[in-house]
């Protein structure tokens, strides 16, 4: 009877360790993107929407066809949202753009940055009431030089938090109470009070620190269940934690060295989709992830949440 038991025991922690550290990972599109980033699924055209920022490229991926659009913006694109009439938003080098996505043709909104031109935008996505947020970093390293921007639907746009170095995921809680914020250096994901009717924010508290073996925060989406998932530049994972506790739940291994952004994605968002980079990845790592800079999948068992689009409307 002790020995049944004992088989039980150990097939559960099996069970446990299975459900909390992998699941299986398919390559997408073997794009070896130098800086593939900013995952998004736009629910309404059935398409991930994704970036690679050093090509300068825009990328529409349907899942039905397996096939995967490029659309050349002209500067580095830090991230894209959907818009409620049809057009994207993407944030530029130098600004926040309105995008055609079938002409290619693109209108300045606003450049909050003109005067450091050495800064360029970064990640970004939209609040629940149809804000854009989107922050910046420097392209020569620079800390604290960088901004987190709002975005409302009438175009003028007001700086958030500021002394940022790298901007990267942001998230809203499903009640929308919280706003979830990634400044990478920090190593922390940092909970904001979110008003949803005004847009503001306040009372910063640490909601996860990420530690160092595991690789810097980057890109971050939230599943159904208010659980947060966050891509680890460096750490060859995607890291899923329970923001109200700090506790990590699971990991899921990705075979890139460096993991940027994530999104939920096809019909039942149900689909994990990853993106990567091979930039700041050496030969040998190459050798040992060769498809770096790829677009990943995967079907953990959580769902994720409609993306917000950016309230262009009258």
């Amino acid at each position: 009877m002790k020995n049944i038991l004992l088989i039980g025991i150990v097939l559960v922690m099996l069970a446990s360790c299975s459900t909390n550290k992998s699941n299986q990972m398919e390559l997408v599109i073997d794009s070896k993107s130098t800086l593939g980033e900013g995952a998004i699924w736009n629910y309404k055209t059935g398409e991930l929407m994704w970036i690679n920022i050093k090509g300068k490229i825009l990328n529409f991926y349907n899942p039905l066809t397996g096939s995967n659009r490029e659309m050349l913006t002209g500067q580095m694109i830090g991230t894209v949202v959907p818009t409620e009439t049809g057009y994207v938003l993407v944030a530029l080098q130098n600004g926040i753009y309105a995008f055609d996505t079938k002409t290619g043709s693109k209108k300045l909104l606003v450049d909050p940055e003109a005067d450091l031109p050495d800064n360029r935008f970064n990640d970004g996505k939209c609040d629940p009431a149809g804000r854009f947020w989107a922050g910046t970093l420097s392209t020569t390293g620079e800390k604290g030089v960088a901004a987190l921007y709002r975005l409302d639907r009438d175009t003028t746009i007001h700086k958030m938090i500021e002394n940022v170095s790298i901007s990267n995921g942001i998230v809203w809680s499903r009640d929308k109470t919280k706003m979830y914020y990634i400044d990478t250096p920090t190593q922390k994901v940092v909970a904001y009070d979110y008003n949803n009717e005004t847009g503001e924010i306040g009372n910063p508290k640490t909601a996860v620190e990420v530690p160092e073996e595991m690789g810097s925060p980057d890109g971050m989406t939230i599943d159904d269940d208010g659980n947060i998932w966050v891509a680890l530049w460096g750490g060859s994972a995607v890291a899923c934690w329970n923001p109200e506790t700090g506790v990590l739940i699971r990991t899921i291994d990705v075979p890139a060295k460096n993991v940027t952004s994530c999104a939920f994605g096809d019909d039942d968002l149900g689909t994990l989709y990853i993106t990567t980079a091979r930039e700041s990845t050496s030969e040998e790592e190459l050798a040992k992830f060769p498809s770096a800079g790829g677009v990943f999948k995967t079907r953990p068992g959580v769902k994720g949440v409609e993306a917000f689009f950016f309230n262009d409307t009258n």
